[in-house]
């Protein structure tokens, strides 16, 4: 069984490679043509992870998207526990993003370069790193469009539902006043295991929840109790799930 998943592991990810190449193009000229080409942008990001999902056997059941105000710029904040997270976010939100990601992704011939256009890359280890981030998140949710973050910091490769949170993203919340979607990602972890590279077919369940206004919190502890409050929301989600 191992040799299977590792022809199929092998399979999964030379596809990638070659639909990342076919739509790269796609998803980089309309941002550098325009500034709004970021719609068009993700038309093609959707198409490259749905086929892939489709050709690679990976399914996803969506709940909750009435929650979600096609007007309305969010902060999404999601449990990560895998890799395959990277597709789930396109496949579940509809809306236009920017995501915030690992530096040492953007190392990644042709791969780093596409995303790059699309994503927010952040040296966790550099505190000017992560300020220009979150001064550059700032900037995008003014223009209108949703960020996601993993408040996290990085994936979940233990035993609990989740690690405590990072507070950059409440902060932003607060200071921008926009509101925090919860999303809850289940099954991912079981396509690609904690630890492991090897992947297999499945479905990932994503559900959202009402959203959290910021508007409520204010003072010099108020991003700590918003933090607070989504991290009881979204762990109550996942074990409400699971």
């Amino acid at each position: 069984m191992k040799i299977i998943q590792w022809i199929y592991t092998l399979y999964a990810a030379v596809l990638f490679i070659l639909l990342m190449l076919v739509f790269g193009l796609f998803i980089v000229i309309p941002l550098l043509v325009s500034s709004r080409g970021g719609k068009v942008s993700f038309v093609f990001i959707r198409l490259w992870a749905g086929i892939w999902s489709f050709l690679v056997g990976i399914r996803y059941e969506i709940h909750g998207r009435g929650h979600i105000d096609p007007k309305q710029a969010y902060i999404y904040i999601f449990n990560h526990r895998s890799f395959i997270d990277a597709p789930v976010i396109p496949m579940a939100i509809q809306q236009e993003v920017r995501a915030i990601g690992k530096k040492e992704l953007s190392k990644i011939p042709v791969f780093g370069f596409v995303v790059s256009r699309v994503a927010v890359w952040v040296d966790r280890k550099d505190t000017a790193s992560r300020k220009a981030s979150v001064d550059r998140l700032m900037e995008i949710l003014k223009k209108g469009i949703s960020i996601v973050v993993a408040p996290e910091g990085t994936r979940n490769d233990t035993g609990q539902v989740l690690l405590p949170f990072q507070k950059g993203a409440f902060r932003i919340a607060i200071e921008t006043g926009t509101p925090i979607m919860p999303m809850a990602v289940i099954g991912a972890d079981r396509i690609m295991k904690r630890g492991s590279i090897l992947l297999r077919p499945g479905k990932v369940l994503v559900y959202f929840s009402a959203a959290i206004q910021p508007g409520s919190f204010s003072g010099e502890d108020g991003f700590l109790k918003l933090a607070d409050k989504c991290y009881n929301r979204l762990e109550a989600m996942i074990l409400t799930h699971e």
